[in-house]
């Protein structure tokens, strides 16, 4: 069978679904292994996987846990990383069109993801199989492997003296630099690096990620005021230009 776009075949929207799935299914090993070394124990860590199931945040959580931060601080770090989702959720909603009793299941995959593969689809029958595609091989292969790197935490032992506890954040970066496409996106990737990074020894864990997170707001100002000041020059010129003819 092929999609309605003749361009498009089912099989290749499976290929391509199947290939992000796989790709970044793979790396909950490195979360189950950094989660199992900052100390949470083997359900602790399966039921992030299974109930929260994005993975920045989910490094987020217990990257400020390794490192000594409060609970509720490192909870509302990955929060506030997670909402980005809810976000995602309006669009997909609408490209999606699913009915009203399966909307609760398939939130669940609202994930970076399996937006980008629902979002690059020309038609609804391949974006509802790019997403579902994604979002079960991700799923599925995401709680596996953490499963896995759980278990296999415990046979390596000291996580940092196998440089592990890099695993995380660099699954993180890996996922984060391809899309910061603009001169805007990547102005608050760095501001947001330099207040998380500043701040670390000065705030207490978990913190620096919050107030990083200040780095949007920040950006879009400034660049509102950059453009209100060429908005106000531009007429100036312009003016200035006729009176000299």
């Amino acid at each position: 069978m092929r999609s309605e776009d003749p361009g498009k075949p089912d099989a290749a929207v499976v290929r391509d679904a199947l290939g992000v799935g796989v790709a970044v299914g793979l790396s909950g090993f490195a979360f189950g292994v950094t989660s199992a070394g900052s100390g949470l124990t083997l359900p602790q860590t399966c039921a992030l996987s299974l109930l929260v199931f994005t993975g920045a945040s989910q490094f987020a959580l217990v990257g400020a846990l390794a490192g000594g931060g409060n609970p509720f601080t490192a909870a509302a770090g990955a929060f506030f990383l997670g909402v980005r989702n809810a976000f995602y959720g309006l669009r997909l909603s609408q490209l999606l069109a699913l009915p009203r009793a399966v909307r609760p299941f398939a939130a669940q995959w609202v994930i970076d993801e399996t937006t980008a593969v629902a979002l690059a689809q020309p038609t609804r029958r391949s974006v509802r199989i790019g997403f579902t595609v994604t979002g079960l091989s991700l799923y599925v292969l995401w709680n596996l492997t953490t499963l896995l790197g759980a278990l296999g935490a415990e046979a390596i032992g000291d996580t940092d003296a196998w440089g592990l506890d890099a695993a995380g954040p660099a699954v993180f970066l890996a996922l984060l630099a391809p899309m910061l496409k603009t001169t805007m996106e990547r102005a608050v990737a760095g501001l947001a690096v330099v207040l998380g990074l500043g701040l670390l020894p000065i705030l207490p864990a978990g913190v620096p990620v919050l107030v990083a997170a200040l780095a949007a707001p920040a950006v879009l100002w400034a660049e509102g005021r950059r453009r209100t000041r060429t908005s106000a020059v531009k007429p100036t010129s312009e003016d200035a230009s006729g009176e000299d003819r």
